[in-house]
């Protein structure tokens, strides 16, 4: 069953939950939700700047301190909500937190004391003296139906007409939006043009990539990279073919009986194609590429890394579908069951995170990666959480063969005079990022000295050149041994007990064109919404 937010937020309120904070920033949305609940309950507000206020008119009442609100507020006899707006500045304040608290004990434990406090503010600070009686509270972007509901609202208070197709394609462009931002775009689409139309969904994905830069957390990363400029891996290569054609006909897949794509976890070398695997990943599925910033997921309060993390997921939800890209994932969780220890912050981080990533039914696509996979903790990398485990070794002779190629031809330096098979037994032990260093280095020292690139030359670049096996021997031996009690497939091999999608590109364009018309319009933001401007504008490097 499933239930309202009015619905989840009263059954807080009966469980005796008796703190619900409540992070959100549109104050009237909120007072909606709690008047809907409120019942026979008496409701007291205390708003920073106004003290005490009526909760229905707004108007100021006595003029009361926090403190002095709170201190009456201890002393009531019936079912009553308390509702504090913007308080978080004074969770720093000891009488404050004492006072919080004695009024969530006395809810907890004194039969016949119903007082449920809630606190609404744009910032979530997490006081640790109050963590365990605090319930955090999200309020859910709308669904498709109350989009519409919203739109048809909006259009009739005009007097707007507005197409059954133009309502459709507006509501899918707007999930992922609140309902407060919903209506501003509707007042900048009418006040340019007087009308609704299925144009304003530019207006839309502008206001979502306002969103994505906002978070702070999140970056969107420009990309041209193909999954044909990854040299080897084919068995990874393969089976984001395979990831790629389910998650581009989701709605025939769910039909079939196929469960909605996790993500992947690579693990391997540094310079060993992780990095170029994700967003070549995101062209494969063409769809946006966001990387999450583990580093800035840290704040420097309590419950601030938390809300940090979910306020990443639900902007990476709103923009969906999408590729989320989480590097050096172990950075962000290491410790964790292990001797060494996690802080606790940490260790909330990872369970929100796991819970999501099993829980999930967005269209968020997670490409993590790591090179050291003995810092993550085992949790991590059991069924279920990703679809499946990568290892990215250094590449053989075939894979370093294809490698030159690449960045020869990548630089229009490619010719038959160059022996690359030569090349190869000189390399063993080079990642592909050693390799093109060598590249990038001898086609320069041409340029410099007006010469033909030649097989000579590279030779004598590679004999100058200590790669990555020599620099980080006892890190790679280290590395690998670690990887002998994980079961985790190597992306180089071909798993043959799946055949592989030999879509040709004509037949995969024409699978994805189908994509977006074949789903039902309430499940999906479609691919070609998001293309049409978050993929114009950030998908290739702006070469003019």
């Amino acid at each position: 069953m499933k239930y309202t937010v009015s619905e989840k937020l009263a059954s807080y309120v009966d469980a005796l939950r008796p703190i619900i904070y409540i992070n959100y920033f549109d104050f009237d949305r909120v007072d909606s939700i709690i008047s809907d609940i409120s019942k026979d309950a008496k409701v007291y507000e205390w708003t920073n700047g106004k003290n005490d206020i009526d909760f229905k008119t707004k108007q100021t009442k006595i003029g009361m301190s926090l403190k002095s609100f709170l201190e009456t507020a201890y002393d009531l006899s019936s079912t009553s909500f308390i509702i504090l707006k913007d308080i978080h500045n004074y969770l720093n304040d000891p009488e404050i937190l004492s006072l919080l608290k004695h009024i969530a004990l006395k809810t907890m434990n004194l039969e016949g004391y119903n007082v449920t406090v809630f606190i609404v503010s744009t910032k979530f600070i997490m006081p640790v003296e109050l963590e365990k009686m605090i319930t955090v509270f999200d309020i859910p972007y709308p669904e498709y139906s109350e989009i519409k509901e919203i739109i048809l609202d909006y259009a009739d208070g005009f007097s707007i007409k507005i197409s059954d197709d133009t309502m459709n394609e507006l509501a899918v462009s707007f999930k992922g939006l609140s309902e407060f931002e919903i209506r501003q775009i509707l007042n900048l689409a009418y006040q340019n043009n007087g009308r609704l139309d299925i144009t304003d969904k530019v207006l839309i994905l502008k206001e979502k990539e306002q969103t994505i830069k906002k978070s702070e957390i999140l970056e969107i990363i420009n990309y041209s990279e193909t999954i044909d400029e990854i040299g080897g891996l084919e068995g990874l290569k393969d089976y984001l073919h395979s990831k790629s054609y389910v998650f581009n006909n989701l709605g025939k897949a769910k039909e079939f009986g196929v469960d909605l794509p996790k993500g992947i976890l690579i693990v391997g070398m540094p310079g060993c194609g992780k990095s170029v695997t994700a967003k070549a990943t995101a062209t494969l599925f063409n769809v946006p590429l966001l990387r999450l910033d583990v580093g800035k997921l840290m704040g420097k309060y309590v419950g601030e890394s938390e809300d940090n993390l979910r306020r990443a997921i639900k902007t990476a939800e709103a923009v969906s579908p999408c590729i989320l890209w989480i590097d050096e994932i172990e950075k962000a969780f290491a410790g964790i069951g292990g001797s060494s220890g996690a802080s606790d912050v940490t260790t909330r981080l990872f369970g929100h995170f796991l819970t999501w990533l099993q829980e999930k039914e967005s269209t968020v696509y997670v490409v993590a990666t790591s090179n050291d996979i003995s810092k993550l903790p085992p949790e991590f990398l059991r069924k279920g959480r990703f679809d499946e485990l990568f290892f990215v070794d250094l590449p053989n002779d075939d894979e370093r063969k294809q490698i030159f190629e690449i960045h020869l031809k990548k630089r229009k330096r490619y010719n038959r005079d160059i022996d690359i098979i030569k090349l190869l037994p000189l390399t063993k032990g080079y990642s592909g990022a050693d390799i093109e260093s060598v590249i990038i280095e001898a086609i320069e020292d041409c340029f410099v000295n007006d010469e033909t690139l030649s097989t000579e030359k590279l030779v004598s670049v590679i004999e100058n050149t200590k790669s990555i096996s020599v620099t980080l021997k006892e890190k790679i031996d280290e590395l690998k041994e670690s990887l002998k009690k994980y079961d985790m497939r190597n992306a180089s091999e071909i798993n043959k007990k799946f055949k592989k999608n030999n879509l040709s590109k004509k037949e995969a364009k024409k699978q994805q064109s189908s994509f977006s018309t074949e789903r039902p319009m309430e499940n999906l933001i479609s691919t070609s919404l998001i293309s049409k401007y978050l993929l114009c504008y950030y998908k290739y490097d702006k070469k003019e």
